[in-house]
């Protein structure tokens, strides 16, 4: 008699796929940096051979997000000028802008919408460089692209990206890197503080109690930190529904600051470096309106906190940070959406690949 095979604990519970897909990080890091760097930095050296004067990048949802790093990345790093598109310009207007030596990076994790794979075939029309940044290269998007760059995630099945946005993350590092000659080694840190963080799960359980009932959240942050506030914000609204908004520091400042009270939650993300200096004058500001204050960050700013998580931020170089800011704020959202009885695999009117026009 063939003996029964033993259930799988997880598979009737909900949020199980997410879950399981955020546990992948450590091991999607890992492979980016010992099987995908090789083909990342050849890349990068070809593309910097051509020398491009400008950097269009081109994404929608959590990919905007890692474009928006990116952005950050090339700017800082290589002082060279960047936009992000407005690819209705191109797809409804019907505009054909000159695009001789500026490189257009199209992030995506399916490669496949409409309105990404357009653009895109439009910029190379007209002169531009194009890079696909995806996590299928048989997709239409990478087909249109001159240059493609594997992010190496594996399958992603629930509807929260969370390991493809990491893995974005660390090939667009590793490709700016490429571009200055760097070999990408304050990378090396993460898998295994990756790890680290996921085996704090219960610290984010706890966390999240304090936003089960919430109407609403604000998020920021300021510089490398900026897009990981905009991915949890759009993670925690697209799994639990609770409107986050997400603010650069600098603009909460000029406005939005005056719906912020002692009731209202308010998570920093406090990048150890020249991002959390400058979010200095913000956090104070914030405890002055006695704001319901959770940082994620170094640990002197937690403590100064309502709340917070400790980052592992020491010996870490500032513009790797995002890569480990954003694991507590996936646990987080999907912590916060098991405690409003919802699951987080399957958010209501979503599909894994919107295909905008």
């Amino acid at each position: 008699m063939t003996a029964a095979a033993t259930p799988d604990p997880l598979s009737e519970l909900p949020g199980r796929t997410m879950a399981r897909e955020m546990a992948e990080q450590p091991a999607v890091l890992r492979r980016i940096l010992s099987e995908g760097a090789p083909a990342i930095q050849d890349v990068a050296r070809r593309i910097a051979a051509r020398a491009p004067r400008f950097v269009l990048l081109t994404a929608r949802g959590t990919s905007d997000n890692a474009a928006l790093y990116a952005k950050y990345l090339l700017e800082i790093r290589l002082g060279l000028p960047c936009g992000l598109t407005s690819m209705s310009t191109t797809t409804a207007y019907g505009a054909r802008p000159d695009l001789t030596d500026v490189l257009v990076v199209t992030v995506s994790q399916s490669g496949g919408s409409p309105d990404l794979v357009a653009s895109t075939r439009a910029a190379r029309e007209a002169g531009a460089i194009t890079l696909a940044v995806t996590n299928n290269p048989d997709s239409p998007l990478a087909g249109v692209s001159e240059y493609h760059i594997d992010i190496m995630a594996g399958p992603e099945k629930a509807l929260p990206a969370t390991k493809t946005y990491t893995a974005s993350l660390l090939a667009l590092y590793l490709f700016v890197e490429g571009l200055r000659g760097g070999d990408g080694a304050p990378a090396q840190v993460l898998p295994e503080l990756a790890e680290q963080l996921l085996a704090r799960q219960d610290e984010v359980r706890i966390l999240a109690a304090r936003y089960r009932f919430a109407e609403r959240m604000v998020i920021t942050s300021r510089g490398y930190g900026y897009p990981t506030a905009k991915e949890a914000a759009l993670k925690l609204m697209e799994t639990s529904y609770i409107p986050a908004l997400s603010y650069s520091g600098a603009d909460l400042l000029h406005g939005p600051l005056a719906m912020v009270d002692n009731v209202s939650p308010v998570i920093a993300v406090v990048t150890d470096g020249k991002g959390g200096e400058a979010l200095q004058p913000v956090l104070d500001r914030l405890r002055g309106r006695g704001a319901d204050l959770v940082v994620i960050g170094p640990r002197h700013q937690v403590e100064q906190a309502s709340a917070g998580f400790v980052l592992p931020t020491d010996d870490v170089a500032e513009e790797v940070q995002p890569m480990l800011e954003i694991i507590p704020l996936q646990l987080l959202a999907y912590e916060v959406t098991i405690a409003r009885g919802q699951d987080p695999d399957a958010p209501r009117a979503l599909a894994k690949v919107t295909e905008t026009r």
